[in-house]
């Protein structure tokens, strides 16, 4: 017998749930409520990881009710929704970001009081969000909340993983890769979704079926291989609550999770064969793809959580309009790079063999929909996949990629008169050695925007990686220069500098990040300063017992804290900003007699379990590290802390100590960079090349308050292609030399002297990254801050000047741009 119906008529008289009071008092004992009912616990013996968990029920109770007044508002009034998909969401703990965005921090913290429980304390405990490793991830996590705070309806799509990327932990220096458990204990902010359920295939065979006479000829895929995609959603809530958007995250569940025939025939492992293929889907962030393994669980994820996306984007636009020929006009999905490339592959699958389309409408449709964000100007970052693998896997889009090829090799070669080397270009498959499918070809062709993340990285993606493609699609490529959600990054990580500026100035700031401005006049002000720079000292001081007690360094706050966190790559240059620190540390021990400036170089960062030379870089800071911080002869006055599982957490105090923020990638490199607008927005000075948006933020600060150096992204490139000598570079370089001669003779590691022998060669043959080539311009710079730093009214004028004039780098701003320039969405 089935069940009955579920009366809709009825359910349509229930008298909604009354919206849940803030006040303290109420808070309180719902907390009481939810600790008694829902975690089982009397107060007396509750536990912090308990108080924990009752309070963010407690606070999503709150979320809820804006979350379902967004979601109805944006059904009734029809809206155009904004989806996007990225495989990474770093978006850090919620607690903290959910009530300051409420409105409700005073109160929550008051209710906990009162019950004897320290709200800080509580916060702390829960623990980061294992979805993404560094600037991609953080910034879909920004744009998200900025979506929400400027009342775009909008849908981030993603892969909800169990261990995320890694844990770092360092053993005798290396870097060690753990699981990250952050999901152990459950994830009490987020809702299964068991409806929102899809079919994802793999391999198998594609059939035709009709003769094209009597019926349209149809492709049928029969995928070898079945799993189904679950959603996991997590609201977002946008600053004083004004829209609640969704993060809708998938995890992969076997159709069948155990074959019992083969359990019961005494074959357990066999028998969960297919339960173990659909977990590893999303186990990990980023599988190693050295191996051929690895590069299949990579696409696999890929098409997974792109597919799952997809149908789920279809089935809620069929819901509501019925018809999928207006989906341009109801939907724009944002690619973040190329790794939810193969979608466009997908949806023009769905539309013709799902939905019966032809082809060209079904292509219209395509490119009106989708819009792609590149973040590399790297080729090598530039996903491509071998077509063996491709095809074998993915049938039917192997075959759609080569009809869509097709299409545009025609349009380049007849309409725009392409020679050879220019259609091997703009082609979908790369013929130079072993055949590959380049998605960031197929994600420009399939997009009818493409935007660059800074004004440099725009102008250099036209005359670089994609100058054929932009020849083909003259119209296409624009800017969006990347931002950041002040929320977060000042009021929240920030406390005190954020009291402290709306006593200034008032409360204009907190929904206009460019009303910072008016902070400026305050730079000449003596008083400000003083409590500028005391605020300042005692988030160094903060930073300082964080690395005494997690690593056994002690550290001077009044030092000049020299902070450089990001993924660790040679692109990046962490390696130059070592070797600038062994260079200092011989100049400290041969000139005793000088005033040097106390300074402490904070690294942070991981480096992918595959990439040698970064896990390599690691262990040289350690080395380092171990013998300046141990050597009497240096009086303090230099220490070096490599802070280990770097997160946004860590962040989030590293970035409001920070006297010096270290921007220093090989120019024409970086595409953006966030963490540079961070650390300017928290009070400190830049020091870095012209790269990514360097440009704007030195546009912004002015000239005076920011230390540029080294070659630009021209004089980079020529120097690339015409050559360059390196080793005449090192050897007219006393300090240079003798640095590098250390490091490979192994001073620095005394226990392998070989060990850093083939990274300092590769400066002397070739220096790819300019790291020999910057050095001498680089260490000047450094003592032109030793200098700025002597004269302490003049330091704090300028990083209050800093503060005062990134406001324009709010995600806020850029997420208006794109939603008026490519999404046409929102008020």
């Amino acid at each position: 017998m089935g069940h009955p119906m579920i009366s809709k008529s009825a359910i349509a008289d229930l008298p909604a749930p009354a919206p849940r009071s803030g006040d303290s008092a109420t808070l309180a004992a719902d907390i009481i409520e939810r600790l008694t009912y829902s975690i089982g616990k009397d107060a007396k013996v509750a536990k912090p990881h308990d108080w924990m968990t009752a309070t963010i029920l407690v606070i999503r109770d709150r979320v809820i009710d804006r979350w379902m007044a967004s979601t109805r508002k944006t059904y009734e009034d029809g809206s155009k929704r904004v989806y996007y998909l990225s495989l990474e969401f770093l978006i850090g703990r919620l607690t903290r970001d959910a009530v300051s965005n409420l409105e409700m921090l005073d109160e929550v913290r008051e209710a906990l009081q009162s019950l004897g429980v320290d709200f800080d304390a509580v916060a702390a405990l829960e623990p980061d969000a294992a979805l993404g490793n560094g600037g991609l991830g953080r910034l879909a996590a920004c744009f998200m909340e900025s979506m929400a705070t400027v009342d775009i309806p909008a849908y981030g799509y993603g892969i909800r993983y169990v261990h995320g990327l890694f844990k770092q932990q360092m053993s005798d220096g290396w870097q060690v890769e753990l699981p990250e458990t952050w999901l152990s204990h459950g994830n009490p902010w987020e809702f299964p979704r068991r409806e929102s359920a899809y079919e994802i295939g793999f391999g198998g065979s594609v059939d035709t079926i009709g003769n094209g006479s009597d019926e349209t000829q149809r492709c049928i895929w029969k995928p070898q291989e079945r799993m189904i995609a679950v959603a996991y959603d997590t609201p977002v809530v946008g600053w004083r609550a004004k829209r609640v958007n969704t993060l809708r995250l998938w995890t992969a569940q076997p159709i069948d999770p155990i074959l019992l025939d083969a359990f019961n025939a005494g074959d357990h492992i066999g028998a969960l064969r297919e339960s173990n293929k659909a977990e590893a889907l999303a186990r990990v962030l980023y599988p190693a793809d050295q191996t051929p393994a690895g590069q299949e669980l990579r696409l696999r994820q890929e098409y997974f959580f792109s597919s799952a996306s997809l149908q789920d984007i279809l089935r809620r636009h069929l819901q509501q309009y019925g018809d999928l020929r207006t989906l341009p006009d109801k939907v724009a999905i944002q690619l973040n790079d190329t790794h939810p490339a193969v979608s466009v592959a997908e949806l023009m699958r769905l539309l013709i063999d799902v939905h019966r389309m032809e082809f060209d409408p079904a292509w219209d449709i395509t490119r009106k929909t989708f819009s792609y964000t590149n973040h590399t100007l790297l080729p090598e970052a530039l996903e491509s996949w071998p077509v063996p693998l491709f095809e074998r896997l993915l049938p039917r889009h192997m075959q759609l990629v080569y009809a869509i090829n097709a299409k545009v090799l025609r349009q380049a070669r007849k309409e725009r008169g392409y020679d050879e080397g220019q259609i091997r270009s703009v082609s979908l498959i790369d013929e130079g050695g072993e055949r590959r499918v380049r998605m960031g070809n197929l994600a420009f062709i399939g997009s009818h925007s493409i935007n660059g993340v800074s004004a440099l990285h725009t102008d250099l993606m036209k005359q670089t990686v994609f100058s054929d493609l932009h020849g083909l699609y003259p119209d296409r490529i624009n800017n969006k220069t990347n931002g950041i959600t002040p929320r977060r990054w000042l009021m929240q990580c920030n406390p005190e500098l954020f009291k402290l500026i709306r006593e200034a100035i008032g409360d204009d700031f907190m929904d206009d990040a460019e009303a910072l401005s008016a902070l400026g006049k305050f730079a000449d002000d003596t008083e400000f300063r003083t409590r500028f720079a005391a605020v300042k000292r005692e988030n160094k001081i903060k930073l300082s017992n964080l690395v005494a007690r997690r690593m056994g360094i002690r550290v001077d706050p009044s030092a000049l804290f020299d902070i450089q966190i990001k993924r660790i790559h040679e692109y990046k240059r962490q390696l130059l900003n070592i070797i600038e620190a062994v260079a200092l540390y011989d100049q400290i021990r041969s000139h005793p007699e000088l005033d040097w400036t106390p300074r402490v170089k904070f690294f942070a960062g991981k480096a992918a379990p595959s990439y040698h030379n970064a896990k390599l870089i690691i262990k040289l800071a350690n080395d380092i590290a171990r013998v300046i911080n141990n050597d009497p002869s240096v009086r303090g006055l230099l220490k070096i802390a490599f802070i280990p599982n770097y997160n946004v957490s860590l962040a989030e105090i590293m970035v409001p100590a920070a006297d010096l923020s270290e921007q220093i990638s090989t120019a024409g490199m970086e595409a953006s960079g966030t963490g540079n607008m961070k650390f300017a927005l928290n009070g400190a000075l830049t020091i870095g090349t012209l790269d990514g948006a360097n440009v704007e933020i030195k546009e912004c600060v002015g000239d005076d308050n920011i230390i540029i150096f080294g070659l630009t992204a021209a004089e980079v490139a020529e120097r690339r292609a015409t050559g360059h000598d390196p080793r005449g570079i090192i050897e007219s370089s006393p300090e240079l030399s003798q640095a590098l001669t250390a490091i490979a003779s192994g001073v620095f590691s005394p226990d392998d002297r070989n060990r850093y022998g083939d990274l300092i060669a590769g400066l002397y043959d070739h220096d790819w990254f300019m790291v020999a080539a910057d050095f001498d311009a680089y260490a000047q710079a450094q003592r032109q801050v030793d200098s700025l730093w002597v004269d302490e009214e003049a330091w704090y004028r300028r990083t209050i000047l800093n503060t005062a004039r990134v406001g324009w780098f709010s995600s806020d701003r850029t997420i208006r741009q794109y939603a008026k320039e490519i999404w046409k969405a929102g008020p």
